[in-house]
């Protein structure tokens, strides 16, 4: 179940990135049966630009519970996969209890070594790769380029506006569908070997 949010990328990516990255890795996981994906999901620290659509975390979390105990009636394993950050402590939380009642479900993040935190170059290159037709590369723009960890405390308190303009975390300038091809194919190498070892951490993520 590929799992992702309704949320501004800046002005040059779609509303559906997340989901997009989340479907496409899902998708060329091996032997997998992919259902629908859960295209929205707790995005409100990005409720400050137009788009962004947040169902927040109680709901989010109440939706992948009730799915997991639906889908493990005829399944006997269930792997959410994640495309967007702000989705995982809520994904944590509620596979974690699907776990507690004996069912064997767990979560993955779609991540990739020195991302940068949100339609930056990162993104921006995978997109550029997934979905070429739909990136406006003469619109994008830098963001704001400090490390995500100097951030934090600004980004919980008022959310990505209180820190970017434009919604940017990082530059997607010199993104390239070459480097997005290549972030994918390191992406999808480490999701198959965590799906492959099948060891769920004590949050129910796979590592």
């Amino acid at each position: 179940m590929p799992v992702g949010s309704v949320e501004q990328h800046g002005p040059h990516l779609p509303l559906d990135t997340d989901t997009r990255i989340a479907v496409a890795v899902a998708r060329s996981l091996p032997g997998m049966t992919v259902a629908p994906a859960i295209a929205y999901g707790a995005s409100g620290e990005h409720e400050g630009f137009a788009g962004t659509v947040s169902l927040g975390a109680s709901a989010l979390e109440a939706v992948v519970v009730e799915y997991g105990r639906s889908a493990c009636r005829w399944s006997p394993r269930v792997l959410l996969v994640n495309g967007h950050g702000g989705n995982a402590p809520t994904l944590a939380k509620a596979v974690a209890l699907l776990r507690y009642e004996g069912r064997d479900v767990a979560w993955l993040p779609c991540a990739v070594p020195g991302a940068d935190a949100h339609a930056g170059r990162t993104e921006t290159s995978l997109l550029l790769h997934l979905s070429p037709g739909d990136v406006r590369m003469d619109r994008a723009q830098p963001g704001v380029t400090e490390p995500i960890g100097a951030l934090m405390d600004r980004l919980r308190a008022g959310g990505i506006a209180s820190v970017s303009a434009n919604g940017v975390l990082g530059d997607p300038t010199g993104a390239s569908a070459a480097e997005g091809e290549l972030m994918f194919e390191q992406m999808l190498a480490r999701c198959v070997a965590a799906v492959l070892r099948w060891q769920p951490d004590g949050k129910g993520m796979l590592r």
